[in-house]
């Protein structure tokens, strides 16, 4: 049985683009979360909000799309928020320490106010 997909749905926010991701991240989805945020970017947003409620487990792959995800925005001065963590994922990122790297934030709201 080939693995599902993850879907990443992009909405438009005043100042950025917000992604609304759904399905594990692991080494067979990663890339298309990767083709999502590039998308994203093209818009050259000042925000890139990833909404990750709906994304029970991720892998180190996509752990490291994030990360290189965060090196993008940081290049062109804008900003990548992580938002709406499952206890699992937010786990992975503590355990790698990277909660003190990204920006999370506990709603969508708290992204787009920030």
């Amino acid at each position: 049985m080939p693995p599902s997909s993850v879907t990443v749905q992009p909405s438009p926010l005043p100042d950025g683009v917000l992604l609304t991701v759904s399905g594990d991240v692991d080494l067979a989805r990663s890339p298309a979360l990767r083709a999502a945020i590039a998308t994203a970017n093209a818009s050259s947003p000042k925000r890139l909000v990833v909404d990750l409620a709906e994304v029970p487990y991720m892998d180190s792959s996509g752990v490291a799309t994030l990360v290189e995800a965060l090196q993008v925005a940081r290049r062109r001065g804008s900003e990548l928020i992580l938002a709406r963590l499952q206890p699992r994922v937010r786990s992975i990122l503590e355990i790698a320490r990277l909660t003190t790297i990204f920006r999370i934030v506990e709603s969508v709201d708290d992204a787009k106010s920030a």
